[in-house]
């Protein structure tokens, strides 16, 4: 079985209250980009010389900066075999081609289509919801990959309502600069919002055009900004970039430092005419330059 784990965005990143368990109270919009993606290959093993080693885990692509047992796929896949006995023996062939540091949730899509895949393989009959609650305790945003569909997310992010969002017609381009940025240092001397808890999901009842939506009284800000920019001026410079070049959002994707631009299509070719120009200048470090599909049901 191949899967091609997609990475997310944020729209809107508000960071609400610190809750007692060190964890934070976000409200934000997760949207699944599926241009960009890992590959996933799983496939039963029935090897009996396997003995002892239940998974044969192959890495391919980007490096993973941690040990294989700490990949979030191995670690999805103990967890499910520890609980249902029906999961066998696997053979994963795994190629990383969305960076780690980004703020675009790979390992959490991995992770969660691990699951996807092991339900199936072994029939395991779990509903999109038992998933969820499975793969919860790997990281808050790995629910939301279970459903791979425009989300309001609150909570530490696992508390999920799914959304309509038309994308038609909207070209997105992801840029990834050299540096990363640890979820650590976005949350180091962040700014709490406890006044706009719930606005988000305000607006979102509206049912208002994406643009006009983004542009809501400056409520779909990424809050990590804040923390972020004045350590990284090459993240906000390509931010600001991308509003000069016609984005009509541009931001800083969960705590970075992935930066993305919406751009309106226009029959008069100017839209592409911006593309074209930042894709030769920031060629190294465009991740995505692409339109929107249709969501995965």
């Amino acid at each position: 079985m191949l899967l091609y784990p997609n990475c997310k965005i944020n729209l809107g990143l508000r960071v609400i209250r610190k809750r007692e368990d060190g964890y934070h109270d976000i409200e934000t919009i997760f949207l699944p980009i599926y241009g960009l993606h890992d590959e996933l290959e799983v496939r039963p093993n029935p090897n009996p010389s396997l003995k002892g080693r239940e998974l044969e885990f192959t890495p391919e692509g980007l490096t993973v900066d941690c040990e294989a047992e700490d990949n979030l796929i191995v670690k999805c896949y103990r967890l499910m075999k520890a609980k249902y006995p029906k999961v066998g023996n696997v053979a994963v062939r795994f190629k990383k081609n969305i960076p780690f540091g980004a703020g675009l949730g790979g390992g959490s899509s991995d992770a969660a289509h691990m699951a996807i895949a092991l339900n199936k393989l072994f029939e395991l009959g779990l509903s999109q919801e038992q998933l969820a609650t499975e793969v919860a305790v790997l990281g808050a945003d790995c629910p939301f990959f279970i459903y791979n569909r425009p989300c309001f997310a609150e909570g530490i992010g696992d508390k999920l309502t799914p959304i309509e969002l038309d994308m038609k017609g909207i070209r997105i381009v992801l840029i990834k600069p050299d540096e990363g940025v640890s979820t650590r240092e976005a949350y180091s001397g962040i700014t709490r919002h406890p006044e706009v808890a719930g606005q988000i999901k305000s607006v979102l009842c509206q049912a208002k055009p994406v643009c006009t939506l983004l542009g809501e009284a400056g409520l779909f800000v990424n809050d990590f900004e804040e923390t972020v920019f004045p350590g990284h001026p090459a993240i906000a410079a390509i931010k600001k970039r991308l509003l000069d070049a016609g984005a009509f959002y541009a931001s800083m994707s969960g705590s970075g430092s992935t930066v993305f631009g919406l751009f309106k299509d226009d029959s008069e070719g100017r839209t592409d005419a911006r593309l074209r120009m930042l894709e030769e200048e920031f060629a190294s470090m465009i991740l995505l330059n692409d339109t929107f599909g249709e969501w995965q049901s």
